[in-house]
């Protein structure tokens, strides 16, 4: 069998409506080398039931790793997936980014050794995130601007996220304030880099934990790319009512250590040093 080249690490939790709809927006990649490598955070039998139908309709392998639900527990789950995947190269995103047809080719044709690639994506209302249909993915409809306004979005600067293309997409990837950082929703990397700095700290929870791997790449001489207004991902609206504020202190001291140490590889990772 051929090996794959590319491993799609999608994170989950309980949100399996969601993640059909992303799992579908999936089907229509026009890069095909690729697996998926679902990171379940603790769902319970609904996300279960509805992997094991999605195995069967969509023409990508599909890996489910999952755990018990034991709170918010992403970086050790994303760890589990990032060793089970089977490609050399690894995007990473969540269960409610609905990635556009040219998400992933986007993502390859920007690699380069020595590099991770940093995205962004595009928030969508409740009322739109609701209404996309399986028929509006295959149709590419609901990555339309027009369709979108014609749905109730609101007209913004960020609508150029979705619109831009050729040279003024090059531009406002060049431009745009945001530093390029490792974002969960939308990055890559070459899986031997992600595996040299241990993957993803595991004391931490939510708020920035995506970002301190990031911060260990720069520590390692790995640079980043900004894919911002090229590898378009749309948001689902969703409650965060998982967000504390202790989490995010602890997880500011981590990284705030991250840095000033210039600490590589963390000991709390894949690997228990």
């Amino acid at each position: 069998m051929k090996p794959i080249d590319t491993s799609v690490i999608i994170s989950t939790y309980n949100s399996p409506l969601w993640l059909e709809k992303v799992l579908w927006s999936f089907e229509q990649q026009t890069f095909r080398d690729f697996e998926i490598v679902i990171a379940d955070d603790g769902s319970g039998n609904a996300t279960k039931t509805l992997i094991e139908r999605m195995q069967r309709e969509v023409s990508y392998p599909i890996q489910h790793i999952w755990h018990e639900d034991n709170g918010f527990q992403k970086t050790i789950i994303l760890n589990k997936a990032t060793v089970a995947s089977k490609g050399h190269y690894l995007v990473y995103t969540d269960g409610d980014c609905m990635a556009r047809a040219d998400f992933l080719q986007v993502h390859i044709d920007r690699r380069e050794v020595g590099y991770f690639l940093s995205g962004g994506y595009f928030k969508l209302p409740m009322a739109i995130s609701e209404r996309i249909t399986k028929d509006d993915i295959k149709t590419q409809r609901c990555f339309d601007i027009k369709w979108l306004k014609a749905h109730g979005l609101q007209a913004s600067f960020k609508n150029n996220k979705i619109t831009a293309k050729g040279l003024k997409q090059k531009l406002l990837n060049a431009l745009t304030p945001t530093t390029a950082t490792w974002n969960g929703h939308n990055a890559s990397g070459y899986k031997k880099d992600i595996i040299a700095a241990n993957g993803y700290d595991e004391r931490m929870q939510y708020g920035g934990e995506d970002r301190e791997l990031g911060e260990r790449l720069f520590n390692a001489g790995i640079k980043a790319k900004q894919i911002r207004y090229s590898a378009i991902c749309l948001h689902l609206d969703h409650e965060r009512g998982y967000v504390k504020p202790e989490m995010i202190e602890k997880n500011l001291k981590i990284r705030a250590t991250t840095k000033t140490d210039k600490v590589i590889r963390t000991p709390f990772g894949i690997e228990k040093l």
